[in-house]
């Protein structure tokens, strides 16, 4: 704790110092230090100061937020990395903040990260998606991985090994399940071991299982995997899994995730799966929808406990519109 306590104390310090060395003149009334778990704030003469130090490419949403209940006219948000990201979902706001790249002492205005060149499949690997159908998983593809899920929850992974340049699909959910069931059930064959660990985690995934851990990894996956087989819930005619503008780092971390489709008119829709309160859910969408069909109608699904009316309120603050949609529990 006192550790923390002093590294709040001198982002504290490091801001104040920024802020003063960039707007090169004395307040009308003394700044007051806010507080930004992971950073730190600052309001001076009306404007919101925020150094992100953790996770700074998500704190758009959470920044505005926070912006707004201090009564700041004007948000900015300072980095030394992710910067450009931050610049480019800031971008997706009729009143845009801020964004600067620290450099040393100095503010650089951020320029917006172009997306990321998309990423085939390597063709080696790609034969196993018909493997991954014939054990009972779904195929997925994002950022050039193949992978198999069952109701949202990875199960395959389709891999080239790094030493042996061996192509094979690995069974089990994350890469240490994968490697430990690889070591223990190496000589089964693969669509037999697919089965079985899909078997087992439909038994935990289906609605209204007894709580477990396999039930709880990849919830917004499962709602997006519940939204493909209900589309009619988001007002749309069919749903596919999409890949989303930035790749998941793991499996643990809980993660927006897209599909892609239509409305029942026919209008292009880009539908974004979330839970648990997410003050970035706004930003994250709105770059997943640039992403992948800039032209597209946009919605929003979170089960409705996770609904915040701050969420409403920064979806208020874009420059396309966004629908958020309750979704009922199953």
């Amino acid at each position: 704790m006192a550790d923390a306590t002093r590294r709040s104390q001198l982002l504290g310090l490091k801001l104040a110092a920024l802020v003063r060395d960039h707007v090169g003149s004395e307040p009308t009334s003394p700044p007051v230090p806010g507080l930004w778990p992971g950073g730190a704030a600052l309001l001076r003469d009306g404007a919101a100061w925020i150094l992100l130090e953790d996770e700074p490419s998500r704190a758009v949403g959470r920044g505005l937020a926070w912006a707004q209940q201090q009564g700041a006219t004007l948000l900015h948000l300072l980095a030394e990395s992710g910067s450009g990201v931050l610049a480019r979902k800031a971008a997706y706001f009729s009143e845009p903040p801020q964004v600067w790249h620290i450099n040393g002492r100095a503010l650089v205005e951020a320029i917006p990260e172009p997306f990321p060149d998309a990423a085939a499949v390597d063709p080696e690997l790609a034969v196993f998606a018909d493997l991954i159908v014939d054990g009972g998983a779904v195929p997925v593809v994002e950022h050039g991985v193949l992978a198999g899920e069952v109701m949202g929850l990875e199960v395959c992974r389709a891999v080239r090994d790094p030493y042996t340049d061996e192509c094979r699909l690995e069974v089990g959910v994350g890469a240490h399940d994968r490697e430990a069931f690889l070591l223990i059930h190496g000589g089964i064959p693969t669509v037999e071991a697919l089965r079985m660990v899909v078997e087992a985690v439909a038994r935990h995934r289906a609605p209204g299982a007894d709580p477990h851990p396999l039930n709880r990894l990849g919830a917004e996956r499962a709602l997006r995997a519940r939204l493909i087989e209900q589309p009619v819930l988001v007002g749309a005619s069919s749903l596919l899994p999409a890949e989303p503008p930035v790749a998941r780092a793991n499996l643990k971390d809980a993660v927006p995730c897209v599909a892609l489709g239509n409305s029942n008119d026919g209008t292009p829709l880009v539908v974004v799966c979330s839970t648990g309160i997410d003050l970035d859910i706004v930003p994250w969408a709105a770059d997943a929808r640039e992403y992948l069909c800039p032209d597209a109608d946009l919605v929003i699904a979170q089960p409705e406990r996770d609904i915040s009316p701050v969420t409403h309120a920064i979806a208020g603050m874009l420059r396309k519109s966004v629908r958020i949609v309750s979704i009922p529990a199953a």
